[in-house]
C-alpha cells in the first residue's frame, strides 16, 4: 500500500518545495519508489512534462529529486497567473479556460475530479508519495471547495505536517494560529510540525517547541536549518526575486528587468551559477544599469501588458540606449516577442489591447493565437553552433526579415531571429543558458572563461546535499516511519 504524507504550510514561501524535494530525494537514495504531487499551484514558472503538458517548475524539479519522469497528473492544476483576464487554468497539462478568482472560487469543486484521478495515477505501484500543499490551510476563507491543503487532504485521507518558517518571524504564533482557527476535522489531520529555515544555536528553540506543543499538542518533527544548497536549486516562485542580493561586482554584468508577469525566471539561474557574472534583477522604478554587458528580456505571460509596462518604466528608453552604447540583448519567449516592432492580439486572448508597438530591435512582428505550443525539444544554436536541449511553452507566431537569421535550430526548423549586426537576438527556446556550451560559448564572447560546470549536474548535487541535510535533522522515528 502506497504511504503518503502531505505538507503544508503556515503561509507562503515557507520552503515546502524544498523540503518535497529533499524528502523526494531521502527516499530515491533509501530504494524506495517515490513521486512528487501537488494538487493546485499558482506560477508562472512552468515546465513541459515528459508526458508531454504543462506542469509547475517546481514538481518538474521534485521529479528530478525523485529520480522519475515528470507527469501532467504531478501538478493536476496549474493556475498562471495573467493581467486583465485573470488566471489561465491548465488541467491535467492542457489549457481548459481562464478564470477570475472569484470565478476560479466557484470553480474549484469542478477540479476536485481531475485531483483524485490525477492522485490515484500517481501513487500507483509506488512507496511513497510526497505532496505539498499551496499558500496556507490557514485561509479558512477559501476553505469552501478547497482542493490545494485541507480539502484535498481529508478527502484522500492524508495526513499532513505542518511547516513553518522561522526566518520570517512570528513562527510559534503562526503555528498556534492555524490550529486554533482550523476546524475539528481539518485539525485531526495534522500529525506534527517541521521548523524551517532556522539560524543559529537550534538549542535555542527548545522552549519554542515546548509552547508549541503546549498550545497545540503536535510532535514536532524537526528543526531545518538555514539549507545553503538550496539556493542552487530553481526557485518557484517570483517572489524571491525581492530578495536576490545585487551588486557582487564580478567580471560580466547582466541585466534582466523584472515584468510584471515575468515567467520562467529560472531560465536565468544557470548563468547566475557561473563565477564571474553579476546578475542584476532590475525592480520597477529602478534604471537597466548603464555598465551592463547583457540584458536579457525573460518570459512573460501577459506580453502585450508587461510591453506597455516597460515603457511605463522607461526600460525601453534604457534599452535603446544600452544598444546604442553596444551592448548586447537576448529576449526568450515573450521577450522575444517583445524585441520586434509590433505584437497583435487579434482574438483578445491576452485582453482588450488588440494591437501594441514593440520595442523596434528585432525587424519581426508577432500575432497572438490561440493554439499555444507546448514541447520539449532538441535544438542547436545557430550563433555558437552548440547543442541545446529546452522546451517551448508560447503563444504567437513571429515572422519577419530578421527570422532569416534564426537564432536555433529547434527540432531542424528554424527559430527566433537575429539582428543584421548581431547585437539583438531572441528565441522561442526555454533553457537556453542550461547548456553548458552554449554558456561557454556566450561568456567567450565577452572575453570571460566560464560554462566549465555541468548545470544540471549541480542541481542534482545540491539535491543529494538537502537530502543529506534532511537525514541529519529530522527526527529519525518519523523519517523511518514514513520511509518504511
Amino acid at each position: 500500500m502506497t504511504k503518503t504524507i502531505m505538507l503544508q504550510g503556515t503561509g507562503s514561501d515557507v520552503g515546502k518545495t524544498v523540503l518535497v524535494a529533499g524528502l523526494c530525494r531521502v527516499a530515491s537514495n533509501r530504494g524506495l519508489k517515490v513521486a512528487p504531487f501537488k494538487p493546485q499551484n499558482m506560477s508562472n514558472n512552468a515546465a513541459v512534462s515528459d508526458d508531454g503538458g504543462e506542469i509547475g517548475r517546481a514538481q518538474w524539479l521534485q521529479s528530478m529529486a525523485a529520480r522519475i519522469p515528470s507527469s501532467v497528473h504531478m501538478n493536476p492544476v496549474l493556475l498562471k497567473p495573467q493581467s486583465e483576464t485573470g488566471s489561465q487554468i491548465i488541467v491535467q497539462g492542457k489549457v481548459a479556460g481562464q478564470a477570475r478568482g472569484r470565478d476560479y472560487q466557484a470553480l474549484k469543486p469542478k477540479l476536485m475530479g481531475a485531483v483524485m484521478e490525477s492522485f490515484e495515477t500517481i501513487r500507483t505501484g509506488l512507496d511513497l508519495v510526497v505532496v505539498e500543499g499551496a499558500g496556507s490551510p490557514a485561509e479558512i476563507n477559501l476553505r469552501a471547495g478547497d482542493i490545494a491543503n485541507m480539502g484535498f487532504a481529508t478527502r484522500a485521507s492524508v495526513p499532513v505536517v505542518l511547516v513553518g518558517d522561522i526566518d520570517r518571524g512570528g513562527v510559534i504564533a503562526s503555528l498556534v494560529g492555524t490550529h486554533t482557527i482550523l476546524s475539528d476535522e481539518d485539525r485531526r489531520m495534522i500529525s506534527g510540525y517541521i521548523i524551517n529555515k532556522f539560524r543559529g544555536d537550534v538549542s535555542l528553540f527548545d522552549a519554542g517547541i515546548a509552547a508549541v506543543g503546549k498550545f497545540t499538542g503536535w510532535p514536532c518533527f524537526g528543526v531545518v536549518p538555514w539549507l545553503k544548497s538550496a539556493g542552487r536549486l530553481p526557485a518557484e516562485d517570483s517572489v524571491v526575486l525581492e530578495k536576490l542580493a545585487r551588486g557582487s561586482g564580478r567580471a560580466l554584468k547582466v541585466a534582466v528587468p523584472v515584468l510584471s508577469r515575468i515567467a520562467n525566471f529560472d531560465d536565468l539561474d544557470p548563468l547566475a551559477a557561473e563565477p564571474e557574472v553579476d546578475l542584476i534583477f532590475v525592480r520597477a522604478g529602478e534604471r537597466i544599469p548603464a555598465d551592463a554587458a547583457l540584458v536579457v528580456v525573460p518570459g512573460s505571460k501577459a506580453t502585450i501588458a508587461d510591453l506597455a509596462d516597460f515603457r511605463a518604466q522607461g526600460w525601453d528608453r534604457d534599452l535603446h540606449a544600452h544598444v546604442r552604447r553596444g551592448g548586447r540583448v537576448i529576449g526568450i519567449c515573450g521577450g522575444y516577442q517583445m524585441l520586434g516592432d509590433r505584437v497583435t492580439d487579434p482574438h483578445g486572448i491576452e485582453g482588450n489591447v488588440r494591437e501594441i508597438e514593440g520595442l523596434g530591435l528585432l525587424s519581426i512582428e508577432t500575432e497572438m493565437a490561440p493554439e499555444k505550443t507546448v514541447r520539449n525539444s532538441s535544438a542547436r544554436s545557430a550563433v555558437y553552433d552548440v547543442a541545446l536541449e529546452g522546451y517551448e511553452i508560447h503563444l504567437g507566431r513571429t515572422a519577419g526579415p530578421d527570422c532569416a537569421r534564426p537564432a536555433v535550430i529547434i527540432d531542424g526548423r528554424p527559430d527566433g531571429a537575429v539582428s543584421a549586426d548581431g547585437t539583438v537576438s531572441g528565441t522561442y527556446l526555454h533553457g537556453l543558458f542550461t547548456s553548458d556550451a552554449y554558456r561557454a560559448a556566450l561568456l567567450k564572447s565577452f572575453g570571460i572563461e566560464g560554462g566549465g560546470e555541468n548545470y544540471r549536474q549541480s542541481v542534482d548535487r545540491a539535491l543529494d546535499d538537502v537530502a543529506e541535510e534532511l537525514e541529519s535533522v529530522l527526527d529519525p522515528r518519523w523519517l523511518d516511519g514514513l520511509m518504511s
